[in-house]
């Protein structure tokens, strides 16, 4: 489903736990981070599309996550042509994301990076808010910068923890969390 632009309706979770620190995935059999995104279905809304990726990706059901915020107009990154599949060539251009900023409730163990038949992640792990955008795709980092920008005053009192990104550059950590390929917690 693509927009008259030429855009497919998309949703972006970012999780974050009790100390403010976001779930960060490790893409199934790739070296590269993301935040949990997903497409809209036909007839869905954002808010129904995020909980059923949420679902999807990391096994996490409403019951265990609280929405703190999400963006109020939709951020749209263009796909280089040489990632986009044959048969959209020339009408897709990309994708337009709402973000939502949610809160964990549940437990860590409530993850589960094998709750579909399709997982997106073979490991993940709790990292600091200002994520290194080094470690993003570079055609999503500048939609990764505007979402946390946005959404960061939602977790952050004081101004001075709720700066702006700007290409952040972290040390990466190691996964906190890697799950057996059996799906076994």
């Amino acid at each position: 489903m693509l927009d008259r632009e030429g855009y497919r309706p998309n949703v972006g979770i970012i999780l974050a736990n009790a100390r403010n620190e976001v779930f960060w995935g490790k893409r199934l059999r790739e070296h590269s981070w993301q935040f949990p995104q997903g497409g809209i279905k036909h007839g869905e809304t954002p808010e129904q599309a995020m909980y059923r990726e949420l679902h999807e990706e990391i096994g996490l059901r409403p019951e265990h996550v609280r929405i703190i915020g999400r963006t109020r107009a939709w951020l749209r990154y263009e796909v280089p042509q040489n990632w986009v599949r044959r048969e959209w060539r020339g009408a897709y251009r990309g994708q337009k994301q709402i973000w939502f900023l949610l809160r964990l409730v549940g437990r860590d163990s409530d993850v589960s990076l094998r709750a579909s038949e399709h997982p997106e992640f073979d490991a993940w792990r709790w990292h600091d808010y200002w994520i290194p955008l080094d470690a993003v795709i570079d055609f999503k980092r500048e939609v990764y910068e505007l979402a946390l920008n946005e959404l960061a005053r939602y977790l952050f009192r004081k101004p001075e923890q709720a700066r702006p990104m700007r290409n952040r550059i972290a040390v990466p950590s190691q996964p906190a969390a890697i799950e057996s390929s059996s799906g076994e917690n």
